[in-house]
């Protein structure tokens, strides 16, 4: 960006939280602030809700399904509310982290196994149905509270990309990695609508191509090399993997969350626009 604006934009990148809290940062942004945020579908779901269908069960099973809404009139317009209504213009949401899938001390291989399991995840409303749906109890914490929660058995496991375990060491209180792949993670690369328009039209065009293309190119790098990466790296700190999953019980499963929230006219409609069938 720095180069294309000859040195008129620069982006400089603040990790670790070291800008605030999420939420507070959220704020900050609507209010005007020239910072941005990768952020989720959950938290912008509390300003347009159907835009939360991007994290429910089983929604995209690739990368390149994600590429295909790129062009979706349904999320061009739940965008544009975001911009005009509440001040967040979403820069690009080509940012895929991989899969999650459920990290526990038993083997789970359908819905009924994870019954009566307490996991560990996000306390958002999409997080928490998706998880009950798929047959557990959710639990809301931190993930800084989960490896002592874990150790404790405070709760059973979490459901989580094997990124999040090697970098918590969750391997050390967990023995199997199910590969429910229940949730494709999409996240959104957020920036104060009011700061973004007001930059000449080339500059706009500059940092929405640059993004794109970076989101493109990290999303890619994590699911073709950096996912197989951590899951050997789980393996050899003594993680067993289970692959033998029922995975259509569990796609029939995750329709409870999108019914509990009301979002299976906005699923329909995101598939038919992706050309992809129900199941």
């Amino acid at each position: 960006v720095e180069e294309r604006t000859n040195g008129e934009v620069k982006i400089e990148v603040f990790h670790s939280a070291q800008l605030g809290v999420e939420e507070d940062i959220i704020e900050q942004i609507r209010a005007g602030a020239n910072i941005g945020q990768n952020t989720d579908s959950a938290r912008l779901g509390n300003y347009v809700r159907e835009i939360t269908v991007m994290n429910a069960p089983y929604f995209a099973n690739s990368l390149e399904e994600v590429e295909k809404l790129k062009d979706s009139p349904t999320i061009k317009a739940w965008l544009e509310k975001l911009e005009n209504e509440f001040g967040l213009k979403v820069l690009s949401f080509m940012w895929v982290q991989g899969f999650r899938h459920f990290m526990t001390n038993k083997p789970i291989k359908s819905p009924d196994d994870l019954k009566g399991l307490r996991i560990r995840t996000p306390g958002a409303p999409i997080w928490q149905e998706s998880v009950r749906a798929l047959g557990a109890t959710p639990v809301a914490l931190s993930f800084g509270e989960m490896y002592s929660a874990l150790q404790s058995k405070a709760i059973d496991g979490c459901e989580l990309v094997y990124a999040n375990i090697v970098g918590g060491n969750l391997y050390e209180v967990l023995k199997y990695s199910s590969e429910t792949g229940h949730i494709l993670l999409i996240n959104f690369e957020v920036t104060s609508a009011k700061w973004f328009n007001s930059l000449p039209p080339e500059y706009q065009q500059i940092v929405v191509e640059e993004c794109d293309k970076a989101g493109l190119e990290t999303s890619r790098k994590i699911m073709e090399q950096l996912e197989e990466e951590h899951k050997q790296t789980c393996i050899e700190k003594g993680m067993e993997i289970v692959t033998d999953i029922d995975v259509k019980a569990f796609i029939k499963a995750g329709d409870k969350a999108y019914e509990a929230l009301d979002l299976m006219d906005a699923k329909k409609t995101l598939f038919e626009e992706m050309g992809k069938a129900i199941e």
